[in-house]
């Protein structure tokens, strides 16, 4: 769908939103540049503004599927670009990746936005209230507050991840005996989809950096190496995090299998002493049994003193079996 069409000259929008059909003749007319948005497209969709505006095939492609890395490809005098904003969901730990799609043209930009994210609304924003002399530069000044925007969501983003690492620190090396293998696991497994997200637009911003790239001069070359250094801080931490939750999970792991390990040891010997027990137990209750069978002639019987004499030897039985496990230290 066409999110948004409209005119910028210096800085600023001249008017509102024009339809798709006056847009290709407004960027020939117009000393500024015109600005396409479109959000979640069809190949249907986009196809339209790729006819009007001369866009390459290929890179149309990758605008309309979704799922590519970050990069930056210049085709004759069109420059295509994926960006890939990051939002954290602290509630539910999880990373949320947009993508991003940017063609600027020598009079045009075309942007083609695939998931939630605001960037774009906001660099729309700022346009339309000008008063800076970057949003004068035209379309690298939208390819630049782009870029920005995205690398300072990173930052923001690893911001969030950091205190959620620093509470699950605490919590394994604390006192709480949980195991949150499942939890670091799956922060772990968020900071490496952040990872494929950041780690690969070093290089594209380099380019732009250096000034290798038609249509982006010197004079923005700065404000693009300043974005770059701030992604390269963002892929510096983000591989420290990585490497912590792993060393953590290890831990956690390790933390873990020592507490097993003291259980089964309890466990055991809890084990051992109701055996000796039910062993101490055995021996009056088959002296019991034997002398409750119902036989005439037996041992000590019609003795005066032979049950005297049985509980003795039962309780003597006992308290040797007492002494033995406690020396095997059953007991």
């Amino acid at each position: 769908m066409i999110a948004d069409c409209g005119v910028y000259e210096n800085g600023r929008r001249v008017s509102g939103r024009i339809s798709l059909d006056r847009a290709a003749e407004a960027a020939h007319s117009t000393s500024g540049f015109v600005w396409v948005g479109l959000q979640d497209p069809t190949a249907e969709d986009i196809a339209v503004v790729a006819d009007a505006f001369g866009l390459p095939p290929l890179a149309v492609q990758d605008a309309v599927h979704a799922h590519q890395r970050p990069k930056l490809n210049v085709y004759d005098d069109v420059v295509f670009m994926v960006l890939k904003p990051v939002r954290y969901v602290d509630h539910e730990e999880v990373v949320d990746v947009s993508e991003i799609a940017l063609f600027l043209g020598r009079n045009f930009v075309v942007t083609v936005r695939h998931g939630r994210s605001d960037v774009l609304g906001r660099v729309r924003a700022e346009l339309d209230r000008g008063g800076s002399e970057l949003v004068s530069h035209g379309p690298k000044a939208v390819l630049y507050r782009t870029a920005d925007m995205v690398v300072d969501g990173y930052e923001e983003a690893i911001t969030s991840i950091t205190e959620d690492i620093d509470e699950i620190e605490s919590q394994v090396f604390g006192t709480d005996e949980d195991d949150h293998a499942e939890r670091i696991y799956k922060l772990k497994r968020e900071v490496a989809e952040f990872r494929r997200a950041v780690l690969p637009l070093a290089a594209p911003l380099q380019r732009l950096a250096d000034g290798l790239i038609p249509g982006i001069d010197s004079a923005a070359a700065p404000y693009f190496r300043d974005v770059h250094d701030h992604a390269l801080r963002a892929s510096d931490a983000i591989e420290g995090h990585d490497r912590l939750l792993s060393d953590v999970l290890q831990a956690d792991l390790a933390r873990v299998g020592v507490r097993q390990s003291k259980i089964a040891v309890r466990q055991n010997e809890d084990m051992r002493r109701i055996s000796a027990w039910a062993a101490i137990a055995l021996a009056p209750t088959a002296i019991a049994g034997i002398y409750g069978m119902n036989f005439e002639f037996m041992p000590l019987l019609t003795s005066r003193y032979g049950y005297f004499v049985i509980l003795a030897v039962i309780g003597g039985v006992c308290w040797i079996l007492y002494r033995l496990f406690r020396r095997s230290d059953w007991l």
